[in-house]
């Protein structure tokens, strides 16, 4: 069975041996007689799967009792919605750090005052701000952690006097951090969770008694809560992708070990960057690089085509850009091995020495 390198933004790839081990669970999951896209959300095997779930995640993220865990369809783009609907009375405060915190704030204006706290912009997005401008009767500040199209990441989070709701989408569970200094957390987990289909939120008590309840239920956090993610049919299949992942992690030896790993993948990439002599030209700046997004430029577009198109000529897929600014994406999500890191760092130096 021929396997490439996957370095897709997203969705992105799994473990080779979770996805062998969902073999079985997909015609007899837990000697049911039917496979996991077959089974009743009511049924136990569904239940305990899911409460074997939010435990796995208490245990990674070291959570305190103060938090409800929660899973939601429609992705990063409904909870852009969720967000500002439930939390928005009066005014809030985005950090604008790009593509995806434009998208929430955007949305939550449907609610109420947005405004933004501070901006990168004037740099194209290539550093994370470190000073707030909170507005009184702000109702709270939203960050997006990790930017995947500029390939910035936050390496010191925001000391506010005011709920912190971050999208950590990207980012989420590939180090090891004080996730109890955040409010709110929420992720599609199709980039180093599992499979596309479902957002996880992980929100503070106190900061869940100021939820709106004049809005529809489905589109209330409480809702979810009370129903323990059952309102609705649930996408069963992707929180089954997340626990098979949660215990990958898990026996990978946690959040430190993940950690440790990505530092590395994303160390052999950033050093032929950097040892290139300006051949290749990196995007962000050196203390706000993402060690999952690694965005960078040759020389003109027509060289970056030909650079797409020799990886994948080589097996190397998913280095092309976002369309919206162009260039070259690396993405190193926590399932890509270090050898498929070191593979392309070899694979980009050869290429440097043939066309630089």
């Amino acid at each position: 069975m021929k396997r490439v390198f996957n370095f897709n933004a997203g969705p992105s790839p799994m473990p080779l041996e979770v996805l062998e081990a969902m073999k079985e669970d997909l015609t007899n999951f837990k000697n049911t007689g039917m496979g996991i896209t077959e089974i009743s959300h009511r049924s136990k095997e569904f239940q305990d799967m899911l409460d074997e779930t939010k435990d796995l995640l208490r245990q990674l993220m070291h959570l305190s009792p103060d938090y409800e865990i929660v899973f939601i369809q429609g992705g990063g783009t409904m909870q852009f919605l969720m967000t500002g609907y439930n939390f928005l009375h009066t005014r809030a405060a985005y950090a604008d750090t790009g593509v995806w915190a434009h998208k929430a704030r955007n949305t939550a204006a449907f609610f109420g005052e947005t405004y933004d706290a501070n901006s990168a912009q004037d740099k194209d997005y290539s550093y994370i701000p470190d000073t707030y401008d909170i507005k009184d009767g702000t109702d709270y500040l939203y960050i997006c952690a990790n930017n995947t199209i500029y390939g910035t990441e936050y390496w010191k989070f925001p000391e506010v006097k005011v709920p912190l709701i971050c999208d950590m989408s990207s980012d989420i569970l590939s180090r090891d951090i004080d996730f109890n200094r955040f409010d709110m957390i929420w992720a599609g987990i199709q980039k180093n969770l599992g499979a596309a289909g479902v957002a996880l939120a992980i929100i503070k008590k106190s900061l869940l008694e100021t939820a709106r309840t004049d809005i529809p239920e489905f589109l209330q956090y409480q809702t979810f809560v009370k129903k323990d993610s059952t309102y609705n049919t649930p996408p069963v299949f992707c929180i089954y992708t997340l626990n098979r992942m949660l215990h990958w992690i898990k026996n990978m030896g946690g959040l430190k070990a993940i950690e440790e790993r990505n530092k590395v993948k994303a160390a052999l990439i950033y050093d032929v960057i950097d040892e290139s002599g300006g051949f290749y030209r990196g995007h962000a700046e050196k203390d706000a690089r993402s060690r999952m997004n690694i965005t960078f430029n040759l020389a003109n577009e027509a060289m970056e085509k030909d650079f797409v198109e020799k990886a994948k000529a080589h097996d190397f897929i998913g280095v092309k850009g976002h369309r919206l600014v162009g260039g070259l994406r690396v993405s190193l999500y926590n399932a890509v091995t270090p050898e498929a890191a070191e593979a392309l760092s070899q694979f980009m130096k050869e290429y440097e020495r043939v066309n630089g």
